[in-house]
């Protein structure tokens, strides 16, 4: 059930505060910081997949002045062993998190807010299950690992589905890896964070909190 209580609503402001500031500097930043921004973010997920070689992991397409640059499926399909699956994200009518296997530019189409698909078959919401490595978007992350989106939740449920051994990582812009966010219960939290200053940058699983399982994380090595 929805949590209706004054601290539930302390806490949906604080976020949607949050959310328009963040959004802001988001806009504030020029095209050729954006895109040295993206260069380094693919750099850095390219060494990672690289070293990891995952049989199957998901990614995303930045829209905007998300970091990672509209190209980032392509880079990291490239960047995969051959063989390997990438699968992007297919938004429902519930706004949770269908999937479909990207196999190039040309076979993304456009979808609701802003979002490019894959136009392949679904694969159903429990694929991510599947992916050794989950990256995925955010505004910010904090340092216990919890993460704020665009306040749909679409992630915080994909994520909820996600073995505690898959290293999940949030692609972020310098300056919004944060000390402290406002949260609530179903905020599910990352293992990792890569800005393009930092590189990728593991974050301490805290065991008191069980949203970390079975949602959890995996250490970086």
């Amino acid at each position: 059930m929805p949590d209706f209580s004054d601290q539930a609503e302390v806490a949906h402001a604080a976020k949607r505060e949050t959310r328009a500031a963040l959004l802001a500097r988001r806009r504030a930043l020029t095209a050729p910081q954006r895109a040295a921004a993206a260069t380094r973010v693919q750099a850095g997920l390219t060494e990672l997949v690289r070293r990891l070689r995952p049989a199957t992991m998901t990614g995303y397409v930045p829209v905007g002045s998300e970091p990672g640059g509209p190209d980032l499926p392509e880079v990291l399909r490239a960047a995969l062993p051959a063989g390997a699956e990438l699968l992007l994200p297919v938004l429902r009518d519930d706004l949770d998190l269908d999937w479909a296997s990207y196999a190039g530019p040309g076979t993304l189409v456009a979808a609701g807010r802003g979002m490019r698909e894959p136009d392949g078959p679904r694969r159903g919401r429990t694929a991510i299950v599947g992916a050794t490595l989950v990256v995925v978007p955010a505004l910010a992350v904090d340092r216990r690992g919890l993460r704020l989106g665009r306040g749909g939740g679409s992630y915080d449920r994909a994520l909820a589905r996600v073995p505690a051994a898959t290293l999940t990582v949030a692609l972020l812009h310098d300056g919004e890896l944060l000390t402290a966010l406002p949260t609530q219960p179903h905020d599910r939290p990352v293992a990792a964070v890569l800005t393009p200053s930092d590189g990728l940058r593991p974050l301490p699983v805290d065991p008191d909190d069980d949203r970390h399982t079975p949602a959890g994380r995996t250490r970086v090595r």
